[in-house]
């Protein structure tokens, strides 16, 4: 089968899938990837034009040295060959270099102190520190800008909103691992949530 062909048919495929009606089966073409410590790479625009703006090049992920990025199969629907970063699993390390090699403007030119991939938020009834179970105090370690993103009051972890960059080393570096998958801090993607233009 030619590439054309190949192309027409899968379009004809998605459409079919889409004039069926949103039921379960095609309700996740449509579903965006990101979600709790499931992250767009770093200067991401808005996740309502993601989509829309990335080639598919791929050449974020050929870029990055540490791994982090992946791209999304088939079975992400319309964002099928988008980039995606699981932090629990491996993290950001902020190296930039993703945002450097974009060609379409979907990953914006930014520094490593202007990144907003997502917040940490401290789950403080699972956190070993804030239970008062122990002196853990690995996330505040892990922090690249430790003392302004995280700082430790009374020896607790408290995340400092402005200065967070959502890399998620300290996800991937918390012991604790709750019974659903999630740690004791984890990045929300709050800032890929917003609207925004062309």
């Amino acid at each position: 089968m030619k590439r054309r062909s190949f192309l027409q048919f899968l379009g004809a495929g998605f459409s079919a899938a889409l004039l069926a009606g949103p039921d379960k089966t095609c309700a996740g073409l449509l579903t965006s990837p990101v979600a709790v410590n499931r992250l767009r790479p770093p200067g991401a625009v808005a996740e309502d034009i993601f989509a829309g703006k990335c080639i598919r090049c791929g050449r974020c992920v050929e870029a990055c040295p540490y791994h982090c990025i992946e791209l999304l199969d088939i079975r992400a629907g319309v964002f099928a060959g988008t980039p995606l970063i699981r932090v629990d699993e491996i993290p950001c390390y902020l190296c930039m270099k993703c945002v450097d090699v974009c060609p379409s403007g979907t990953l914006v030119a930014i520094t490593m102190e202007e990144t907003r991939m997502g917040l940490a938020v401290i789950n403080k009834f699972s956190c070993f520190s804030w239970k008062g179970m122990t002196l853990c105090r690995t996330c505040y370690d892990k922090c690249p800008f430790k003392g302004k993103a995280i700082y430790l009051d009374e020896l607790k972890p408290v995340v400092v909103e402005d200065f967070c960059t959502g890399c998620g080393l300290c996800t991937h570096a918390c012991p604790v691992t709750m019974e659903n998958g999630t740690k004791a801090v984890n990045i929300e993607p709050l800032y890929s949530l917003g609207r925004e233009q062309w």
